[in-house]
């Protein structure tokens, strides 16, 4: 009964974060700017951190911080800057089913940065690696079939746009799906980052909190200097104020709580696994919602990403069965250094 529990609130986490892409291109349809949007939210977000740490170290202190740990969360932060800024940019040139279905690049792209950092050993000799390295090679295929293919539309709700604007719209869904490439490439080297600030800082309260501050003074200045029109600051009381309190409440308290509690029951691979999951509530909620048009090179690319992420997780779980067996340890990297393959920013 436990585990079907648990695996009902994880499948509601990725229903939430779905919702959460869909409410953002939708709020940026109606005016929303994207880079004010990552202002406010990390702002919010930081005054909720606050109140938390200010709960949480009411009756005992807070771990001492030294300078190379402030300086690792810093990284961090410039880190999971330009992670909200490029994918919410990349989602307003594409779509929110293109971002869910590039989350599944995260693991492929943390599992070769792990191998150039040494925080994993790459042996082709052993079937987990191949099936990491083969499953990262077809993710990425998927990511390009996402980008530079379309192929003829499947569920199409609006109606045929002129061929100008057609090629413009082939053009922002390239640069949207680069995009967010890039971001799940510095979602990625962002793990190695916390890996290091973990291990030797392992206060995650206080972490979250000063990242966000590294986060909120980069996203801050990135806006002004973009966004130079005083209205595109003015809060409205509509769906914007919404996507805003969403995004922060959110992906600081429930989610955050919700995947650590999962990564103590069952692991980080467990809580990973439900990730394609969110393609699916996506794509659902932008048919039915933003009235996107469904394409077959969208459903080509997102099974392929599907299928190389899986693959990787699978090549990680069969590690952790021949550490626990001893029969693997000489070819894999048992450490506890190892980059988680789901964590939150």
């Amino acid at each position: 009964m436990w585990g079907r529990g648990l695996i009902a609130v994880m499948v509601a986490m990725e229903a939430l974060d779905a919702g959460l892409n869909t409410l953002s291109k939708a709020a940026m349809r109606e005016g929303m700017n994207d880079f004010v949007f990552v202002v406010y939210f990390n702002a919010l977000a930081l005054l909720l951190l606050l109140s938390s740490n200010l709960i949480h170290y009411r009756k005992k202190p807070i771990p001492k911080l030294r300078l190379f740990i402030v300086f690792r969360i810093f990284i961090l932060g410039l880190l999971s800057c330009g992670v909200q800024i490029l994918m919410y940019v990349g989602i307003g040139y594409s779509s929110a089913a293109m971002a869910s279905a590039m989350n599944g690049l995260i693991p492929g792209f943390t599992f070769i940065l792990a191998i150039i950092t040494r925080m994993e050993k790459l042996n082709l000799k052993v079937r987990s690696s191949q099936a990491k390295s083969i499953g990262t090679l077809v993710a990425l295929a998927g990511a390009y079939f996402l980008i530079f293919y379309q192929g003829q539309a499947i569920v199409s709700t609006r109606s045929s746009s002129p061929s100008i604007l057609g090629t413009l719209f082939v053009s922002d869904w390239i640069i949207g799906g680069f995009l967010l490439v890039t971001s799940s490439v510095l979602f990625s080297l962002s793990f190695i980052i916390q890996t290091w600030i973990i291990k030797e800082y392992p206060a995650e309260l206080v972490v979250s909190l000063i990242g966000c501050i590294f986060v909120l003074i980069p996203s801050a200045v990135v806006a002004v200097i973009v966004e130079r029109d005083v209205s595109a600051w003015k809060l409205r009381p509509d769906l914007e104020l919404l996507t805003i309190a969403y995004a922060a409440i959110f992906m600081v308290t429930i989610r955050g709580v919700v995947d650590i509690w999962a990564c103590r029951t069952k692991g980080p691979v467990f809580v990973s696994m439900f990730k394609p999951i969110g393609m699916a509530f996506t794509v659902v909620m932008g048919v039915t919602f933003l009235r996107d048009t469904l394409h077959i090179g969208s459903v080509i690319g997102a099974a392929l990403i599907a299928l190389g992420f899986y693959s990787v997780l699978w090549g990680k779980a069969e590690e952790a069965k021949m550490v626990e067996d001893g029969s693997g340890i000489s070819q894999l990297d048992s450490s506890p250094d190892q980059v988680p393959l789901l964590q939150n920013i």
